[in-house]
């Protein structure tokens, strides 16, 4: 009798448990051009209380990569699953479903499953309209945010200056047709840049809501509400713009931090032995009105304006720590907290002048890292975890969590068994790329070293690896040399892991479905 009391348990316990795993909710966060400078990835640069709090509730994910260290691809890599040379997305012009028109998203496939979708603020670049398809709801786009009392939609959803706010309302009828679009927006952005009126950054007494990151709260609170109460499980993501250029945050966030104290970049040269065409000249932050005049003989950033930059950069992300601390308080406030899990991502990290580099645009560390946090409610793991691990692993980790079916074409690897804590690791590497014209990088990147080779050719239609193809290697020991100050490849002693990695690297690109 006793057994059969124990079998019954252990079925109820087996059932409550699977049914735990249902429905859960998901609030997906993306953050702009988020390095993990953050306290909990043992950086304290930036004052960043409520990811440092999210973070010990979370499982840290502190090497994690992108695909590929721009928006739109990275963006698409990783709400698809899929890599860039899947999704052919490797620019910022390229949209999604002209290259896969039947490709699958993550918020697409729980729609399909009967969750309620909704997206909202920078989510799907590389996607036509934030990709309809992929949403239950049209997708939330800033003209549609409620600003704060006496504020309209920010100067071509950047600016609240009343000078800027002017000259765009007197020029904005000169540009017709959907203000949100591609054409329209870039129309609008030349003319702000020939009028000298989009400087780098912005630094206003303003409530956080009037900027579209603070107004951003107020209409995912209220669709959190409205779900909760019509008990419909969601998938609720929310695209923070910032810290992208132009860093752009209320004062309050710009007097946290004293300039003076701020320090730049300790190695600004180019590695050792490294390739010219391995770096940019950060055409993205000279597009900018007040940059030129701070550029030295050199082609760099003059010390002070950098110092102004890192300066508006921590300011923009400890803004959007700000709004990331309501989320949460908002969840727990609800009790929404026990059956919603968080992801937060960034798309990718961000140079702020190592290697004399700003943006991403790069296989470096410094564009390719960037962090991953997974809270389930389901386990109580709050740890860190330097494992590799890639932005593409996100669509089956939230699949599994869920309790729904992983789709079996998707290239990344669940992570539920790291965030369970029965498992360290799943993998021994990530793999990032980048073209330079004609040319692509590759970069693997395992628990100490990375590892690039760049290929010179069209890699629209790859079939087979070529040597003769191959025109420069790069090899980094994060270990001896964590800046990225010297390119090892040529090192004798290096000779055994050169091996290993590069077997590994074409493995992944030119023999498996990997990539």
């Amino acid at each position: 009798m006793k057994s059969i009391k124990n079998i019954l348990l252990g079925i109820l316990l087996l059932f409550a448990f699977y049914a735990s795993a249902q429905n859960k909710n998901v609030l997906f966060i993306i953050v702009d051009d988020l390095k993990p400078l953050i306290h909990d990835y043992d950086e304290n640069q930036m004052i960043t209380p409520n990811l440092d709090a999210l973070a010990g509730e979370s499982v840290a994910f502190t090497n994690a990569h992108c695909q590929q260290a721009v928006c739109a691809p990275s963006r698409v890599s990783f709400m698809t699953g899929m890599r860039p040379d899947y999704t052919k997305v490797w620019d910022l012009k390229t949209n999604m479903r002209d290259k896969n028109p039947d490709i699958l998203t993550m918020p697409q496939y729980f729609k399909q499953q009967g969750y309620e979708t909704v997206g909202m603020g920078k989510v799907l670049h590389g996607a036509k309209k934030n990709d309809p398809k992929s949403w239950s709801m049209p997708f939330i786009e800033d003209l549609d945010l409620s600003y704060a009392k006496g504020f309209d939609t920010p100067a071509n959803f950047k600016y609240q200056s009343p000078e800027i706010q002017k000259i765009y309302q007197e020029m904005k009828n000169d540009f017709p047709g959907d203000p949100t679009s591609d054409k329209v927006w870039l129309a609008v952005n030349r003319e702000f840049k020939k009028k000298g009126i989009n400087p780098s950054s912005e630094c206003l007494d303003v409530p956080d809501d009037a900027y579209a990151d603070g107004a951003l709260i107020t209409k995912s609170t209220a669709l959190m509400d409205q779900f909760q109460k019509e008990n419909k499980p969601f998938f609720l993501t929310v695209g923070f713009r910032k810290p992208h250029l132009p860093f752009v945050a209320p004062k309050k966030y710009w007097d946290l931090y004293d300039r003076d104290k701020i320090e730049l970049a300790p190695f600004q040269q180019h590695a050792e032995g490294s390739p010219a065409f391995a770096y940019h000249t950060f055409g993205e932050l000279k597009n900018y009105s007040d940059i030129k005049e701070h550029i030295d003989e050199n082609g760099a950033v003059k010390a002070a304006k950098q110092k102004e930059l890192i300066h508006g950069y921590y300011a923009s992300v400890s803004y959007v720590d700000a709004q990331v601390g309501k989320l949460m308080a908002y969840l727990k406030s609800t009790g929404l907290d026990q059956s919603t899990m968080v992801v937060l991502v960034g798309d990718h990290g961000w140079h702020l002048g190592d290697h004399g580099l700003w943006n991403k645009h790069s296989n470096f560390e410094q564009a390719t890292r960037t962090p991953l946090m997974i809270k389930s409610p389901d386990y109580k793991v709050y740890t860190q975890n330097s494992s590799p691990v890639e932005l593409v692993d996100i669509f089956p980790t939230v699949c599994e969590l869920s309790g729904l079916s992983i789709p079996e074409h998707l290239q990344g690897k669940s992570l539920v068994s790291i965030v369970s804590g029965d498992q360290a690791s799943v993998k021994a590497f990530a793999i990032s790329q980048y073209p330079r014209g004609q040319r692509m990088g590759y970069a693997i990147r395992n628990d100490r070293y990375r590892y690039v080779e760049w290929y010179e050719g069209d890699f629209t239609d790859r079939i087979s690896h070529d040597e003769s193809k191959v025109v420069a290697r790069e090899l980094y020991d994060y270990q001896q040399d964590p800046l990225e100050t010297k390119n090892w490849v040529n090192e004798a002693s290096m000779a055994p892991i050169l091996s290993e990695l590069q077997e590994s690297l074409r493995t992944m690109i030119w023999q498996s479905n990997g990539l």
